[in-house]
Formats: structure tokens, sequence, C-alpha cells
């Protein structure tokens, strides 16, 4: 296991908030850009890419590339279940994040629908980054939600 570097994730997350890295297509036209935003700030954090077509997170171009890479859902299952090569993190209450972890937000009836990275934690009010509905530092008390999880990134499994 090696150690994510949540300041080198954070400063790609605050770089390409309001831009999109040429290096990755982006999504909001076709279901949304969050979670490719997020897999991306946890590669600059560190992040190995794994390439199980399965059960793996990895982005090569749009066509070929993990569900768990751009889907909110499939994401929060491949971090709080990888043990092998990538990120891997555990839920934990919103007051136990640190700057660098990812917030999902269910903002419908159905299911989680929003991934966001946490880039700023200031008394008592956390701000973040994201894509789809681009944001630079913005205040999580601003979003309107249903439910909402966190995901504590533990570290980067070699």
């Amino acid at each position: 296991m090696t150690n994510y570097d949540r300041l080198a994730a954070i400063n790609y997350a605050q770089k390409w908030a309001l831009g999109h890295n040429p290096e990755f297509y982006h999504f909001s036209g076709i279901g949304g850009d969050c979670s490719n935003f997020v897999s991306q700030c946890l590669l600059a954090g560190g992040g190995k890419m794994n390439y199980d077509k399965i059960w793996g997170w990895y982005y090569i171009d749009l066509n070929h590339r993990s569900p768990s890479w751009t889907s909110v859902e499939q994401l929060k299952r491949f971090l709080i279940s990888n043990n092998k090569p990538g990120p891997f993190g555990e839920m934990r209450a919103i007051n136990h994040l640190e700057i660098g972890d990812i917030i999902q937000l269910r903002q419908n009836p159905e299911r989680f629908n929003h991934s966001v990275i946490i880039t700023k934690i200031d008394a008592n009010e956390i701000y973040v980054c994201t894509h789809s509905d681009d944001a630079l530092n913005r205040p999580l008390s601003s979003y309107v939600y249903l439910e909402i999880a966190g995901i504590h990134i533990v570290g980067i499994n070699e």
C-alpha cells in the first residue's frame, strides 16, 4: 500500500474544476461528468489504475473504461471493496472526512447521482469541487440532497 497524496488530488481538482482536461472525455452531455472528474482527482493523488474488465477502475478512452470510472454507484462500490491495485476507502460520517475524500449525494429518490471531492474544510463548512454542475470550492451546504455518503480514501493498493 502507498499513501494517497491528498494535496495532489485537490490541486488537480482546483485546476480542472471549471475546465476539462483534454486527456479525458467530457461526459456532461451523456449522463454526467462528476465521477469521471473525481476519478481523475484520485488518479492525480496517486491512484493506480486497475485494468480488470469487470471489477477494475481504469480509463483508456471513451470506449475503453471501467463502469467504476464514470458511475457514481460503481465508483463507491469499487472504492469500498477494492483489495487489488488502485485506490481504496471506507465509508465514514461526514464529520470524519478529510480533504481529498469523496462525498456522494442522492438528489433523487432512486439512487445516488452526484460525486464531489473535498478541497477545503473550514470551521463548520466543507468545500468541494466537481463537474456536471462545475464547481470550484463550492460550499457543501449549498447543495440540496436527500441523502449523503462519505468515502474516506485510506490509500492506494499496489
